[in-house]
């Protein structure tokens, strides 16, 4: 007989992937934003005037994500670009008054179902989590480290 016991945590995996993909998609039809921009946008209402940068530290996603949020965000008129005060250079973001009318309305948690329920977690579990999921990362041969640093792909069609 064939132990299937490893079937187990890739279900409970496809679980939670499929719920944040659902979860986003219903962001999307609600607020006419993904989940990730959203994300972005309670950030900005936490912290008004924050860089890029910032962002990428307080999000775990790399630059390039972010300044791709920010394009879309600035397009649909939610967030604007402000120069800093001490230096003209340096670009800050911050909340429009439409960005913060659609933050107030949106479905909460405004940063995601994942985010949340890990700041909900006890150290203890956070920790056995972080390791049981480095274990199947460094079963996984061959594993980009920078992977981490992108959202999930909430485009594809959650059923």
């Amino acid at each position: 007989m064939v132990d299937h016991a490893h079937l187990e945590p890739l279900k409970k995996i496809r679980q939670i992937v499929r719920f944040a993909q659902k979860h986003s998609s219903s962001i999307e039809r609600q607020c006419g934003v993904n989940g990730a921009q959203l994300w972005l946008m309670a950030e900005l209402s936490d912290t008004p005037y924050l860089r890029v940068g910032d962002l990428t530290s307080r999000m775990a996603v790399h630059q390039s994500t972010v300044s791709n949020l920010v394009d879309g965000l600035l397009q649909k008129g939610l967030i604007a670009k402000v120069p800093n005060q001490k230096d003209r250079r340096v670009t800050l973001l911050v909340l429009t008054p439409a960005g913060n009318r659609l933050l107030r309305k949106a479905p909460k948690p405004t940063r995601g179902i994942l985010p949340h329920a890990l700041t909900s977690m006890d150290a203890e579990a956070l920790t056995a989590l972080n390791q049981s999921l480095q274990a199947l990362i460094d079963a996984v041969k061959g594993i980009e480290e920078g992977l981490g640093l992108q959202p999930l792909p909430f485009n594809i069609s959650a059923k």
